[in-house]
């Protein structure tokens, strides 16, 4: 399945100025499936090397961490000769072995023509918990999120329909009804199966959402053995019932984190360190109230203000138990639940296009979902789950900071009246 990855570890690799890469992100994502496909298809071999399933790897880095001394013993583990420019060093799961970690400042300083790319799924869980020496600015860093609404229709050999949706977003002109329809129908499958690459794989193979289900539960799982594996002990419980209690506020009319609803009584204090752990885990983020939209947007962040939402719809779904018919057919007894989710989903597909989101609400109490800086320009994001975009709360907004336009986000097709582009929910990923 094609990756949008492909395309900065290209420029990457083709980079005077190119560092050991750390490619970090939430269990589950594919980063190790990208980084090897791309070592196949770009170099003459890949030499592949997993912290985890192979502990005994660490006592090498325990020894030496010169690349000199690495490098030959490398070759003999893995087999095959490491050549400078034409072998891709893969290092998988590099948040398990610190020494590992310090070794890429070495690589960079006294080995940069050998191409190095270390993986972490909970890499800024470990550095942050642990003393780890980071090679601070001798890395690049990127971070892989699941697939995108996009990457989706292109698995589901929807390429032509991707395009023409790219089009239609470009030039504010409707896609004809049939397509338009047939999108929609798209984008209520992928908030079912999500962007789990195994999931879409299976998904697009087989149709089958029970199966897809199985494997989301797997992965929901394997987040609560990390939150057991890589935490303090007295944290373990705390996270448990943050990452819970996530899902059940997202059901909420007002989507803002609330602690008191973990438990009663429930303060920042006893749970800001779960909510750190979840977001430096990469399995869910955080978005601040902004007191004024002004730039930069980060001087006026309410830290005491937040929402959180989770990194993929698709393990959302399954963690609500929900019924997949219920989500393709948006059953009314979901009405509660909509706004949350559907507010989570264009927040994973600005995620992945790198902006930084922040929501607004005035002091008598209207709501802009997000406020993104977009082409220089700070932009509202009004959602809405249906096509009933009637927005108060936008227009409060517009008349108090006057954007040059708006974003309007539901079951609409494309449009552009009153200084509000109107985009269907399916083209979040094209903002």
């Amino acid at each position: 399945m094609y990756r949008k990855i492909v395309r900065y570890l290209e420029e990457w690799k083709d980079s005077e100025h190119r560092k050991p890469l750390i490619l970090q992100g939430a269990r589950q994502v594919g980063k190790t499936y990208a980084i090897l496909e791309f070592g196949r298809t770009h170099y003459d071999n890949v030499a592949y090397f997993n912290f985890e399933t192979n502990p005994k790897l660490s006592e090498t880095f325990a020894e030496n961490i010169s690349p000199d001394y690495l490098l030959p013993i490398l070759s003999r583990i893995a087999g095959q000769t490491i050549v400078r420019e034409r072998t891709l060093l893969v290092l998988d799961e590099i948040q398990l072995c610190e020494r590992a970690l310090t070794s890429l400042k070495y690589f960079c300083e006294e080995a940069p023509a050998y191409h190095v790319i270390a993986a972490g799924s909970l890499l800024g869980v470990a550095v942050n918990r642990s003393q780890f020496s980071f090679p601070v600015g001798k890395v690049d860093i990127k971070t892989l999120y699941p697939m995108d609404m996009e990457e989706f229709l292109l698995a589901m050999g929807e390429t032509e329909l991707a395009g023409r949706i790219r089009e239609c977003f470009a030039a504010d002109t409707p896609l004809p009804a049939a397509l338009h329809d047939a999108a929609m129908a798209l984008y209520r499958k992928y908030l079912v199966v999500g962007g789990m690459p195994e999931c879409v794989k299976q998904f697009a193979e087989t149709g089958d959402y029970t199966l897809v289900r199985h494997t989301q539960d797997t992965i929901l799982t394997s987040y609560l053995n990390d939150m057991s594996k890589y935490n303090q002990l007295n944290e373990i419980k705390k996270t448990r019932l943050t990452y819970d209690n996530i899902t059940v506020q997202l059901s909420k009319k007002n989507t803002r984190f609330q602690y008191k609803l973990i438990k009663k009584g429930g303060r920042a204090a006893e749970f800001e360190n779960a909510i750190e752990w979840l977001t430096l885990s990469g399995i869910v983020s955080q978005v601040y109230r902004v007191e004024q939209v002004k730039k930069p947007l980060e001087n006026y962040r309410d830290i005491d203000a937040f929402k959180i939402y989770v990194s993929d719809s698709g393990l959302l779904c399954a963690k609500k138990e929900l019924m997949p018919d219920d989500i393709l057919y948006m059953a009314e007894e979901l009405d509660d639940f909509k706004g949350g989710m559907v507010e989570n989903y264009v927040h994973i597909q600005l995620t992945i296009n790198e902006y930084t989101t922040y929501y607004w609400e005035s002091p008598r109490g209207a709501e802009i979902d997000f406020v993104i800086q977009r082409e220089g320009q700070l932009i509202p994001l009004e959602v809405k789950s249906a096509d009933n975009t009637k927005a108060k709360s936008l227009k409060v907004y517009m008349e108090t900071y006057r954007p040059s336009y708006a974003i309007k986000l539901s079951a609409k097709n494309f449009g552009f009246a009153d200084g509000k582009k109107t985009v269907p929910l399916y083209a979040a990923f094209c903002i």
